[in-house]
């Protein structure tokens, strides 16, 4: 028996189901969302979606979509005391290739991120930002965890409203808001899991240049081909080139991803 979004929903409802969570159906959109009570913030779910999933994979499927969901709420009860100019310091995703250090040759503060890319921390002063280095870091007082801690925050605290594109039944989400943290949205773990959670197959993120991330589910091997052309076309035009590997997303890892030409005919 084919299953339906009513008994979905009676599914959803069972795993979610916690006293300080409120959840909700959207017959219309066909969308179930987990909320935390008292500030309204959560994850929409996409019905059919998981109940692709749930047809292949069964309860896995499931357990799968509670984890991310739960996780995902979790990292948004994260809080952090926030004062002067703490608000203004966001981190920002470079190439492995680029400066250590200032001009005047004293070390930047920055984290590895993946064999592509590392983590760098900005102070943010309007219409441009200035790289903190391990002089200002010192000066101020701070250590490297508080740092990295308050940004990691504020890169959640911005909006995230992608814009879909479907082609060859693979779905393409892209975020380009030109506040300069778009490829740093990445780092944005609840709203990672939420699109993992809602992925009906590989998620597969870019980050091809500072101004525009990527975020697909790919159902098939066309897909990978896409995504590939797509992030080399992206980093060669981008302003701040960052890398032109894609990653895949599993289990909050992003491992990059070397993608051959996998149109060539079947033998």
């Amino acid at each position: 028996m084919k299953m339906t979004s009513i008994k979905m929903k009676r599914k959803l409802d069972e795993l979610f189901q916690r006293d300080d969570w409120r959840v909700s159906f959207n017959r219309d959109k066909d969308t179930y969302r987990v909320e935390w009570k008292d500030t309204k913030q959560g994850v929409s779910i996409n019905i059919p979606n998981v109940i692709a999933k749930y047809e292949r994979r069964g309860d896995v499927a499931l357990e799968e979509l509670q984890f991310h969901v739960s996780e995902s709420l979790k990292m948004m009860r994260e809080e952090h005391e926030l004062e002067g100019q703490e608000k203004q310091i966001y981190p920002v995703i470079r190439a492995t290739s680029f400066p250590k250090k200032t001009k005047a040759g004293t070390p930047l503060v920055y984290s590895e991120h993946t064999a592509e890319t590392n983590i760098y921390y900005a102070l943010d002063l309007g219409t441009t930002y200035q790289l903190i280095d391990e002089k200002m870091l010192a000066e101020q007082g701070w250590s490297y965890e508080r740092l990295k801690e308050i940004s990691l925050f504020n890169i959640r605290s911005l909006s995230v409203s992608p814009k879909k594109d479907t082609v060859a039944d693979n779905d393409f989400y892209f975020i380009a808001t030109q506040d300069g943290y778009d490829a740093s949205r990445i780092l944005n773990e609840v709203f990672l899991e939420e699109m993992k959670a809602n992925a009906l197959g590989e998620v597969v993120v870019a980050v091809p240049h500072q101004d525009v991330l990527i975020v697909a589910d790919i159902k098939n091997e066309t897909g990978y081909d896409i995504i590939a052309q797509m992030t080399m076309k992206f980093f060669a035009e981008g302003r701040v080139p960052i890398t032109s590997l894609p990653f895949i997303y599993e289990d909050k890892h992003l491992e990059p991803v070397f993608i051959l030409a996998k149109n060539k005919p079947k033998e």
